[in-house]
């Protein structure tokens, strides 16, 4: 059996090609190499007099590349004809006992079309990959501009994405590199103006080549960028304006907004408004992500758990004379990031808090149930992350035992599963099994669903984080329809 070297042979410069790829294109028996369409190979050339004389030579030339074709499969179809026989035309040579050495441009395993002779070769065919000066480590060589320093995150990006969730993306990270322009440079220039990155992007052209060019993206004609460009965004061009900040303002106030469980429509006009005027965003990432990008806006996003470290970020900024709303799901002071903002807010005496409410989780789903907290009702956590357990079940007995309907928050997770089955043991011994238990996940959202059970057949291994519990009181009833609602009287 032969050997398959699959060589990164760096963005266009021959001086960039590493001595091995040199010496495995050296010793090849079968040199293979991609071409587009009606054009040489850029790796061809590039690996240019290393290849010796008498060299098998195999080019791998595209059936298409974005244009029209009459394969009965499209584009796709056409594209996975073409890498079938490319690997049956390589395997050939491999099954012969022969080195295969296929060259690829920039390193083979970012954004390289190598990348599908490895995936359909490498089970039946001994295999190395060399790697390469990816383009984008040139095109950063070349414009003289740090990319990435400290602790700021870097995002490759291909300009395919749709331009609202490339801007999205440009928004939310420091440094960013954008590959496969050509056609895309339009959507990829709007993307970053609505980020509001485009001030300081550059963008650079065959580089390392003899004709490689830089400038600003703003200085760009859109008619006359090639595939084989990419536009580098530095990551410290966002703490450069934050470190030119004026001195503290005098009356800084930061917004905590509530964003409803999740549809526009329940987005209040006031919260709308709101978050027109900010010009930073900060919250756990998957509400930062449901505010629209628009230019000017910079947001800063982060997992769960981190609530104090986000509040701190968020009134520092505020203090600072930004203009910032910290976003929160539903209603933000009902588990949501108001309190977490005032758990810090004395350290910020200059900063004035205020909150916007929201539509809540539990009035959503009452909502869709019917009229299910018509009555007096309680509302808790079963999340043990910043309670004990026992204060959860003294809490659960205690809203049991007052007849009260209990809205559950929180009930379950990945690393939460015994917590819902202990509290549902807990409640059946003080609450009848037929008692009306509500189950809402993903209220408001394309994914909702709503069960109406009891007690005692509630499944807990169902219930996850996206899901919020009703527990009925006495005077909960299910109407024949299905609907739940509660009493507002008591029986004295």
């Amino acid at each position: 059996m032969g050997r398959l070297s699959i060589v990164g042979l760096g963005p266009g410069d021959p001086e960039l090609v590493t001595l091995k790829a040199a010496r495995l294109i050296g010793e090849a028996d079968v040199v293979a190499f991609h071409a587009g369409v009606r054009k040489s190979s850029h790796a061809r050339r590039i690996a240019g007099d290393l290849v010796r004389p008498g060299t098998v030579e195999e080019e791998l030339r595209y059936p298409v590349t974005t244009g029209a074709t009459d394969h009965p499969g499209g584009y796709a179809g056409a594209m996975d004809d073409f890498y079938a026989e490319c690997a049956e035309r390589l395997g050939a040579h491999l099954d012969a006992g022969r080195h295969v050495v296929l060259l690829a441009e920039g390193d083979p395993l970012f954004y390289g079309s190598p990348m599908v002779m490895h995936d359909r070769l490498s089970a039946r065919h001994e295999t190395e990959v060399v790697p390469g000066v990816p383009a984008y480590a040139a095109a950063t060589a070349l414009a003289q501009t740090p990319l990435v320093r400290h602790t700021d995150v870097l995002t490759v990006l291909p300009g395919t994405l749709p331009e609202p969730e490339l801007a999205r993306r440009l928004a939310d990270t420091q440094g960013a590199v954008i590959m496969k322009l050509g056609r895309t440079f339009p959507a990829v220039r709007r993307a970053l103006e609505a980020a509001g990155r485009l001030d300081g992007a550059v963008y650079v052209e065959r580089a390392s080549m003899d004709d490689g060019r830089q400038l600003p993206v703003a200085d760009v004609d859109p008619d006359s960028v090639p595939y084989f460009s990419l536009i580098v965004v530095p990551g410290d061009t966002a703490p450069r304006a934050l470190t030119s900040l004026p001195a503290p303002a005098p009356a800084a106030e930061l917004l905590v907004v509530g964003l409803g469980p999740g549809p526009d429509a329940w987005l209040t006009p006031e919260a709308s408004e709101a978050l027109a005027q900010v010009d930073h965003v900060v919250g756990y990432a998957p509400y930062v992500d449901r505010v629209p990008q628009r230019p000017g806006l910079q947001r800063h996003s982060s997992g769960n758990t981190v609530e104090v470290d986000r509040a701190r970020l968020a009134l520092d900024l505020a203090r600072r004379g930004e203009r910032v709303a910290v976003v929160s799901g539903g209603d933000a002071g009902v588990f949501g990031m108001a309190a977490a903002v005032f758990e810090v807010a004395e350290e910020f005496p200059e900063v004035d808090v205020r909150v916007l409410p929201g539509v809540s989780a539990v009035q959503a789903v009452a909502a869709k149930a019917g009229a299910a907290i018509g009555g007096d009702f309680a509302v808790m956590s079963l999340s043990d992350r910043l309670k004990p357990w026992p204060v959860i079940e003294r809490r659960l007995r205690a809203v049991a035992e007052a007849d009260l309907v209990l809205a559950v928050y929180n009930p379950a997770s990945r690393s939460r599963r015994d917590q819902l089955v202990e509290a549902q043991k807990l409640l059946l011994e003080v609450l009848p099994a037929d008692r009306v238990v509500v189950i809402g996940r993903h209220v408001g959202r394309p994914a909702e669903s709503l069960e109406v059970t009891t007690l005692s057949e509630l499944d807990a291994d169902s219930v996850d984080m996206g899901c919020l519990l009703l527990v009925g009181s006495s005077g909960t009833t299910v109407t024949s329809t299905g609907r739940v609602w509660t009493r507002r009287s008591v029986e004295r």
